[in-house]
């Protein structure tokens, strides 16, 4: 066992004040389920082996900044690995952590979900994403006949007192109706955290027929709003709205697709390769492998410093002179569907710049109505939040 990590050059301590996080996936791409639209569908099957996951606790913890690292457990399906690996997650966990703080949480289609399970999350204060796409009719219509299966899950969270969050995806069975949606995880689930991402897959350029379109984005986003501004404002907690706000406010959103650069958030497969970023994992994205380099110097390093960079800087004049540029940011790079292959982008900055090839997000005039629409309303809850006020106190106008 190594006592140290191997030093990392000048060029990584500079970028060292950005603080990084890595989602591991300790089964790659395995699941139990086929949704239609998953993402994860072509990757490589694997499980994580006891000495990378070690590897990877260890050197996770040495590069945290702060004096707290937080592991997320995601997939495929993450709870097709026993308990017993997560038990020994927990025990290096402590071996590793000294006098840092370590939380954990675990994204999961809640199929697995047992007392058993829910008993361990609770004694060890996990947090519990749920994947659920709103009603009987939206959730089952893509992610096979299992929401009958996820609603007890959600029953024995809240059985065994284990906190946990909703993230649903909007596509072509939901996205038409946003407050039957919105309304479900917050009156039938007493949700009080949820997250909601569009569907946009992609081969680069032609969308899945599952996506939803921009104006249905667009409605969609605003009609949840109206109902959330007027009454739930500081009791459900919507993350579009949240991280919309805090660009309002000027300062990065939690949410890495509308924060001005990517690269924050890696993601490590179960063999030990480490990636750009969980939307892609594809070779010319790969940083390396724990097993032959530091995540400092992966996380930190000048190919993932580019990746960070090429946000901004494959953005369009169209993005640029746009009014909501502060706010959107140009969205995620995964769904610029371009005529011209990322892939083959290289060095040749000023040709980048120039180039007509380049599209505007498959989103845009879906999140061009989304924030006109809000502005009024963030404009408020700015101002609230500059007093020293709290921005919910937008519903007593209302």
């Amino acid at each position: 066992m190594k006592s140290e990590l191997p030093s990392f050059n000048s060029s990584t301590l500079q970028s060292f004040n950005k603080e990084c996080y890595i989602m591991a996936k300790p089964v790659g791409a395995s699941c139990n389920l086929a949704c239609h639209y998953c993402y994860y569908q072509k990757g490589t099957d694997a499980l994580m082996s006891d000495a990378t996951l070690e590897e990877y606790i260890r050197q996770y913890i040495a590069m945290q900044t702060t004096g707290h690292a937080l592991f997320t457990w995601h997939g495929g399906e993450p709870m097709l690995r026993p308990l017993s690996f997560y038990r020994k997650a927990l025990a290096l966990q402590r071996r590793y952590a000294g006098s840092m703080h370590i939380e954990n949480c675990i994204q999961t289609n809640g199929t697995l979900l047992t007392p058993e399970w829910c008993r361990f999350l609770c004694d060890n204060h996990w947090l519990v994403g749920i994947s659920i796409d709103g009603t009987e009719p939206m959730h089952n219509a893509h992610r096979g006949h299992t929401w009958s299966r996820v609603m007890e899950s959600i029953r024995l969270l809240r059985h065994y007192g284990v906190e946990w969050n909703a993230m649903a995806t909007v596509h072509s069975a939901n996205a038409s109706q946003p407050l039957e949606f919105y309304r479900f995880f917050r009156d039938t689930l007493r949700c009080r955290y949820l997250q909601f991402t569009p569907i946009v897959e992609s081969d680069g350029r032609h969308v899945h027929p599952l996506a939803v379109t921009p104006q249905q984005w667009g409605i969609f986003c605003s009609t949840i709003f109206d109902e959330w501004v007027r009454r739930d404002v500081g009791h459900m907690f919507v993350q579009l709205f949240d991280a919309t706000l805090a660009n309002w406010l000027g300062v990065s959103p939690g949410l890495c697709t509308l924060a001005a650069e990517c690269g924050h958030a890696g993601v490590i497969e179960a063999n030990g390769d480490v990636y750009s970023c969980d939307h892609f994992v594809f070779p010319e994205h790969r940083l390396g492998n724990i097993h032959s380099d530091t995540l400092i110097n992966m996380m930190y390093g000048p190919q993932q410093s580019r990746f960070s960079a090429l946000k901004s800087l494959l953005l369009p004049d169209q993005c640029r002179q746009c009014r909501w540029l502060f706010a959107c940011h140009g969205e995620c790079p995964k769904n610029r569907i371009s005529a011209r292959d990322p892939k083959e982008i290289r060095n040749e900055e000023l040709e980048i710049r120039n180039s007509q090839t380049l599209n505007i997000n498959y989103l845009c005039s879906g999140y061009r109505h989304f924030f006109s629409h809000v502005a009024p309303q963030m404009d408020i809850m700015a101002t609230l939040y500059r007093q020293g006020r709290a921005p919910a106190e937008i519903m007593k106008s209302r």
